[in-house]
């Protein structure tokens, strides 16, 4: 039988760290009680523009509106930080794989040490796929996070700069669809909790462009847990335009 022979500590806790997360635990500790059924507190939107000298204005500045363009600059950390929070997280940055311009993301929420998959979860994601008549070379796999968060999960404060990010960069791309794997990228892209998204599409609009994003779960979770496939499986049925049963 072939074994995984990849024995990364950093894995395994993140695989952990997802089926927490998968199970609605997502802090260690809250100095206060929480309303967990309470709706999402959205932050309030700027009431004015800010002048074009000021310094907010420079970090607003409009990223770059060719998709060649933006992405040599989302590899580029000398980008302002607010666009560019894994500057600080002293990791290494993985840039995306397969076409940039395909109809299809598929966007997890943060690589794994210098990759965006570990061996046993690149060959699931590879059959899965398959599955669909897809492959690697004809979609494009990035993630949320070009680098590993410092505690494996992403700070919520840097979540309004990566979703303004990714959204622009599938708005370049022509993308259909965004295909979310992960219960923290589908809650920082979609707003929501994963349970509450999956099922369905989203509809979303940046500037001129128009996508869906579908929530599912990243294979990481699916080798721990290997009782989701079935439910994992109804969500990529949407893509081929199945009915779910």
């Amino acid at each position: 039988m072939e074994a995984d022979q990849h024995n990364d500590w950093h894995a395994t806790t993140a695989s952990a760290l997802e089926w927490w997360a998968d199970a609605g635990i997502d802090v260690l500790v809250e100095d206060h009680v929480r309303d967990w059924f309470a709706a999402p507190i959205r932050p309030a939107p700027a009431t004015a523009p800010a002048a074009a000298d000021s310094p907010a204005a420079t970090v607003e500045a409009p990223f770059p509106d060719t998709l060649a363009a933006f992405l040599a600059w989302r590899a580029d950390k000398g980008a302002p930080e607010a666009r560019w929070p894994e500057a600080r997280w002293n990791a290494p940055i993985v840039m995306g794989e397969g076409d940039p311009s395909s109809e299809l993301m598929v966007m997890l929420d943060y690589p794994t040490g210098d990759r965006l998959l570990l061996d046993a979860e690149s060959r699931l994601l590879d059959r899965m796929l398959a599955a669909i008549g897809r492959s690697r070379e004809d979609v494009y796999l990035t993630s949320l996070c070009l680098a590993a968060p410092l505690a494996q999960s992403i700070p919520v404060d840097d979540e309004p700069a990566l979703v303004a990010r990714a959204h622009h960069l599938a708005a370049l791309a022509g993308t259909k669809t965004v295909l979310l794997l992960s219960q923290s990228a589908s809650r920082a892209f979609l707003g929501t909790e994963r349970a509450n998204a999956r099922a369905s599409f989203h509809d979303i609009k940046h500037r001129q462009a128009m996508f869906q994003a579908i929530s599912s779960v990243h294979p990481r979770f699916l080798l721990s847990s290997p009782a989701h496939k079935r439910e994992a499986w109804k969500d990529w049925q949407l893509l081929l335009g199945r009915k779910r049963t």
